[in-house]
């Protein structure tokens, strides 16, 4: 199962992921998700990860897994093993990753990076934004303007 990550941001210095509204040359329009307010981060201040870019390495010859497969598997497997709280020992942080996504790479991955996608699970799933991807059919949808036409042949 993979998640739907496209138009979330992590920004530095701010605790929690927003949501992309808009871009302009020299920065974004982020909106809240608890407040719902929409504010400008300037790109001098700030630094943006979309958590769609983001990739776990994992030990089959230096490849990657995308977040939003590891969010997935952490979704999958929370009822019966339920995320570790991010002040725990690096052992059980580790010990619980090695469970959600048994072929991680142990050197690359650091107990910073499990810390940081558990705070991410832990928010996007408390605010029910945890869902799945839907793979669209692109062929059949054109732009027409800002909004996306479906084309019925």
């Amino acid at each position: 199962m993979t998640m739907d990550m496209e138009k979330l941001v992590a920004v530095s210095g701010v605790s929690s992921v927003m949501k992309l509204v808009s871009t302009k040359k020299n920065g974004l329009f982020l909106e809240d998700f608890d407040t719902k307010k929409i504010r400008f981060y300037s790109s001098r201040k700030y630094n943006f990860t979309p958590l769609e870019s983001i990739s776990i390495y994992v030990e089959a010859d230096d490849d990657t897994i995308p977040l939003g497969d590891v969010l997935g598997k952490m979704k999958e497997q929370s009822d019966e093993n339920p995320p570790a709280d991010v002040k725990s020992s690096s052992d059980d942080l580790k010990a619980y990753f090695e469970q959600v996504l048994p072929s991680y790479n142990r050197e690359q991955v650091y107990v910073s990076d499990i810390k940081k996608i558990i705070k991410w699970f832990n928010y996007l799933s408390e605010r029910d934004l945890l869902v799945e991807k839907v793979e669209s059919d692109e062929a059949n949808v054109e732009a027409v303007g800002d909004v996306d036409v479906e084309v019925v042949e």
